[in-house]
């Protein structure tokens, strides 16, 4: 048994010895592939390792800070922020967080790009009156926003981004707020394709989405209440299902002296049915379009990188075209009023694509609009802007009489059909002032004022429901011209 156990420790030994020399031996690591650099599509992107794709990522962090309104960038013009009482806000915040994904791929049949932008935001939200007295906080809270989400190859754009009937600048020619009259700044699924014809001449054809961004309202007036007519609304809302896509056509010149633009869009207003059933029957779908002309010019002798941007827009049937979907559709402003026995005064005002009642077809609503803006940079630093819009809204007389017999029945119009008329126009001016201390940092000051000028006779005034949720009593209201002003303290972080 001796010698058999030394063999076995002198077996073990050896093997240990030859273990540890090997383990001493140099082993060839795998080779580490670096992340590189992408120069074909300028500064920022990168190869994705082992792909001949390329990547950049990009956003910004944002913080906001909304002045006597209850929504960002957008005016008291209705619900709590139209109350203009201890409900409504004094100020409003949000805080955001984008993430941009821009990816790139040469190919036999060209440049293969894909787009995302993603947005996480956080609101400040309001208090609401409670139907039996009392009230409650409630709050936004967060959001995760899909803005861009496309692919492009071939001159073609598949997914969800800026729609080709909107001016490069969208809705904001020179300020930051929403502004009406150019066409929107709204993101929309879409099918389109683009036509280089080279020095900056393009052309696209598109069918897009019409139902998140591009509707107003088709307003059933058969079913109007007096709860809806106090806020602005004219009849049951009553859209069918999707038919048809918007057919957008649009023609642009870049140029180094500046851009311009026209472009044409139809919209098709499919209504569900005059009652609550198949066997009501329904009107016919109409078609409604929308036009628009949009110019900037660079280069102004005002100073380097000064601007002047504008835009003009004609609708029939097509409303979100010139007044886009951040904005209300339905406006109850309230004021002050020297009318006697009034409690206050309102400016009530609805937008709609189309109206109709029972057993008749669809009257289309007519708009049209203009906003421009000039931006005057002091100095690489420091940057100054003005801006201006206006946007009509017209009803046929066929129209006026379906609103105006539900409106003088339901909210007991004191001028009676003569002084009725839902006409309105919605304007707006603004300044702002931003100043960028480092690269890709910007803070921000903007003043902006709102007028909705509504078109009832002068003097007249309406029995008004009581309105719980923003705690108005019934009783007698002036109808009134009103305004709002509002301001926006910005600061972002670009990267």
């Amino acid at each position: 048994m001796k010698p058999t156990k030394t063999l076995i420790v002198c077996s073990v030994a050896m093997f240990a010895t030859a273990g540890a020399q090997a383990a001493d031996l140099s082993v060839k690591a795998k080779a580490v592939e670096y992340v590189k650099i992408c120069s074909l599509y300028g500064a920022g992107f990168y190869y994705i390792p082992g792909t001949d794709t390329c990547i950049r990522l990009s956003g910004y962090t944002r913080a906001w800070l909304g002045i006597a309104t209850n929504s960002l960038a957008v005016p008291a013009d209705s619900g709590l922020g139209g109350a203009h009482n201890r409900l409504s806000n004094y100020y409003t915040s949000r805080a955001r967080q984008s993430l941009n994904i821009d990816t790139r791929t040469a190919t036999e049949y060209g440049l293969v790009r894909t787009y995302a932008q993603l947005v996480f935001s956080w609101t400040s939200g309001g208090t609401t009156g409670l139907p039996g007295g009392g009230t409650v906080n409630s709050t936004t809270g967060p959001t995760l926003g899909v803005y861009d989400a496309f692919i492009q190859f071939a001159g073609f754009t598949f997914g969800r981004a800026q729609s080709q009937f909107s001016a490069p600048w969208a809705d904001y020619p020179g300020n930051w707020y929403e502004l009406q009259g150019s066409g929107g700044w709204e993101r929309v699924n879409q099918v389109s394709y683009t036509a280089d014809f080279g020095q900056g001449i393009t052309a696209s054809l598109s069918a897009q989405d019409q139902v998140q961004s591009y509707q107003a309202n088709i307003w059933n007036v058969s079913g109007a209440t007096a709860a809806g007519l106090s806020t602005g609304n004219y009849g049951a809302s009553d859209f069918g299902g999707s038919r048809a896509p918007d057919l957008v056509a649009m023609v642009r010149v870049d140029q180094a002296w500046g851009l311009f633009q026209a472009s044409v869009a139809a919209h098709d207003n499919h209504a569900a049915y005059y009652g609550a059933t198949e066997v009501t029957g329904h009107p016919a779908d109409k078609w409604g379009w929308a036009g628009q002309l949009a110019l900037s010019i660079k280069n102004i002798p005002t100073g380097p990188g000064d601007t002047i941007n504008m835009a003009g827009v004609y609708t029939k049937g097509a409303s979100r075209y010139s007044v886009n979907s951040f904005m209300n559709t339905t406006f109850a402003n309230y004021g002050g009023t020297s009318v006697a026995g009034a409690y206050q005064s309102i400016g009530l005002a609805g937008l709609s694509d189309s109206v109709f009642v029972a057993g008749a077809g669809q009257e289309l609503t007519t708009t049209y609009g203009f906003n421009g803006g000039y931006t005057h940079n002091w100095d690489p630093r420091w940057a100054t802007a003005l801006y201006g819009g206006l946007v009509a809204v017209r009803h046929n007389d066929t129209a006026k009489a379906y609103i105006c017999g539900a409106f003088v029945a339901g909210l007991a119009l004191s001028s009676g059909l003569a002084g009725c008329n839902p006409d309105f126009n919605y304007a707006t001016v603004g300044t702002y002032t931003s100043w960028t201390p480092v690269k890709g940092l910007t803070f921000l000051a903007e003043v902006n004022y709102t007028m909705l000028d509504q078109k009832y006779a002068s003097g007249s005034t309406v029995t008004m429901p009581a309105q719980a949720a923003i705690a108005k009593p019934a009783g007698f209201y002036e109808l009134k011209n009103q305004n709002s002003l509002t301001m926006l303290l910005h600061a972002q972080r670009n990267w």
